[in-house]
């Protein structure tokens, strides 16, 4: 079967959300923090890093965006078809939500990569803060121009990784209470099955 490898906190809660959504045939694959550096899951994926899909034949897909495509081309019905009009913004969307927004936690996760000194590390820190807050801002903004009540008007695997940023956010100095729009979509996201079975897997905790 293929599986799907996650680890608790970190993005592959997206995929792990998409699997559940989509009631795909997907085994997963839950790693303790840390696994992902030992050989055993470095032999899957070279980058240490998760999400990784494993396929049946060994062949081995990463990156979030890759594994979402994969996810709903081959298991989704209409809504998650890559010709359709929603399938083409949720390609935008997550394009935008993992090369930008995602990145832009660099210094946060990772502090050390980008400086030396704990006083450089602090600057860096807070750029990066106020560069979160700019896409926070375009986030919410987003989201009621669609609605308000998901990303794109219509559920999408786009409001499975904004799920996981509203859950970030709670990890840095801002406040998810300057994003109502925000704030309620993660409410609803947890009220939704799929994400509480997708959060059990991945051995987390809701936030709400």
């Amino acid at each position: 079967m293929t599986t799907l490898y996650t680890m608790p906190g970190t993005c592959s809660l997206a995929c792990n959300i998409a699997v559940a959504w989509l009631d795909a045939p997907v085994e997963i694959h839950n790693l303790a923090y840390g696994d992902h550096k030992n050989e055993e899951y470095l032999s899957i994926n070279p980058k240490g890093k998760v999400p990784a899909l494993k396929f049946d034949d060994g062949d081995v897909l990463t990156e979030l965006a890759a594994i979402m495509a994969w996810l709903g081309a081959e298991h989704g019905s209409e809504g998650y078809a890559r010709d359709k009009q929603l399938g083409y913004r949720e390609a935008e969307a997550l394009a935008y939500m993992t090369s930008e927004i995602h990145a832009s936690y660099g210094p946060h996760f990772a502090a050390k990569n980008f400086a030396e000194s704990e006083d450089a590390q602090s600057e860096v820190k807070e750029a990066a803060y106020k560069t979160l807050a700019g896409h926070y801002e375009r986030l919410e903004d987003n989201l009621a121009q669609a609605g308000g009540e998901y990303y794109l008007g219509k559920r999408s695997f786009a409001d499975a990784f904004l799920y996981v940023l509203t859950r970030w956010i709670e990890q840095t100095p801002l406040s998810i209470d300057e994003y109502p729009k925000l704030k309620a979509h993660r409410e609803r996201m947890e009220s939704d099955p799929g994400v509480r079975t997708a959060l059990d897997r991945q051995d987390m905790e809701l936030i709400g």
